[in-house]
């Protein structure tokens, strides 16, 4: 029995969802094993996140200044966590199966001879764990042999902790050193939207092939979008096209999403894109191809010519402001 560490991620001073949803996992994962939960906050301005991560409900958060750890770079990001979860006496370290979170947790479970699961959407009540398979269409369930063990969590499987907590927060003291050949954080691109973050975004709407072109996608698109104050998505096609930036791209192989409300836009369905978003709440479908994929996970389907369908839904949804 041992207690269980959770990487924080954070940017910019702010604690994404899937943060919380890594606690709230964890907190499963504690009440199984024993422990605690203790969320790790790294980098030159943990003490300052600290204190949001805290609302989050942990056992405890601790925080690890140093300035090596900004960018969550994956050799000295890995050795650090690898001595903080020693110090805390943890047993499990749970990641957010993001981008960050699935680069670090092999590199863990490797520097600490633990075993691993990963994308996981459930925590059985005897401790073992289920994960996709095959785009989702086989769920394994799997069981961690040794006493160290690494998860790393669906951000659409599990609810976020709410944020009503008041953890203590305390320094831990650890040595960062990166090892000898160092990774050298050299720039990050980021793009700048004032639309909802597509992974936290209540209401998504994604475009495919069908729309032809880029053109099309602030045209006809954008307008429903921003009129539902949605994220924007799209399916691997029109990203492999040219038609919008791959970080838009929802699928097995970009991102996935679950909202509320998801709307599919000239989107066949293909398997790899139903992977990324077939656990939405409520899916529409608009498609001129009434055989298409996307009809067999939709809740609503709409047999239509998108350039008619969407400026016309999109004239609706304003009219209702």
């Amino acid at each position: 029995m041992g207690n269980v560490l959770i990487y924080g991620e954070h940017a910019h001073g702010a604690v994404p969802k899937a943060t919380a949803v890594a606690v709230s996992a964890a907190k499963q994962a504690a009440a199984k094993e024993g422990g605690d939960t203790i969320l790790a906050v790294l980098g030159s301005d943990a003490g300052a996140v600290a204190a949001e991560a805290a609302k989050l409900g942990a056992s405890k958060v601790v925080t690890v200044e140093d300035a090596a750890l900004d960018h969550a770079l994956a050799d000295v990001t890995t050795q650090t966590l690898a001595e903080v979860a020693n110090a805390v006496g943890a047993s499990m370290v749970v990641f957010a199966a993001t981008a960050k979170g699935k680069d670090l947790a092999p590199r863990l479970a490797a520097a600490m001879d633990a075993a691993i699961a990963s994308d996981i959407t459930q925590i059985n009540d005897d401790g073992s764990f289920v994960r996709p398979m095959y785009a989702g269409n086989v769920f394994a369930t799997v069981e961690l042999q040794g006493d160290k063990k690494i998860l790393s969590v669906r951000t659409t499987a599990f609810e976020p902790a709410p944020e009503d907590g008041a953890s203590p927060v305390e320094a831990v003291s650890v040595s960062v050193t990166a090892p000898a050949n160092k990774m050298e954080f050299v720039s990050i691109e980021e793009t700048k939207s004032d639309r909802p973050v597509l992974t936290e975004a209540d209401r998504v709407v994604s475009g495919g092939r069908g729309l032809k072109n880029a053109e099309n996608f602030t045209t006809v698109l954008e307008p429903l979008v921003d009129s539902l104050g949605a994220a924007m998505g799209a399916s691997r096609a029109a990203v492999d096209a040219g038609y919008v930036p791959n970080d838009l791209q929802v699928g097995q192989t970009g991102k996935v999403v679950a909202p509320a409300l998801y709307i599919a836009v000239g989107i066949s369905g293909a398997i790899q894109h139903l992977a990324g978003m077939k656990d939405s709440k409520v899916i529409v479908a608009i498609n001129k191809d009434e055989e298409a994929p996307i009809f067999s996970v939709s809740d609503y389907g709409l047999v239509a010519d998108l350039f008619e369908a969407v400026p016309a839904l999109t004239e609706k949804v304003k009219s209702l402001d």
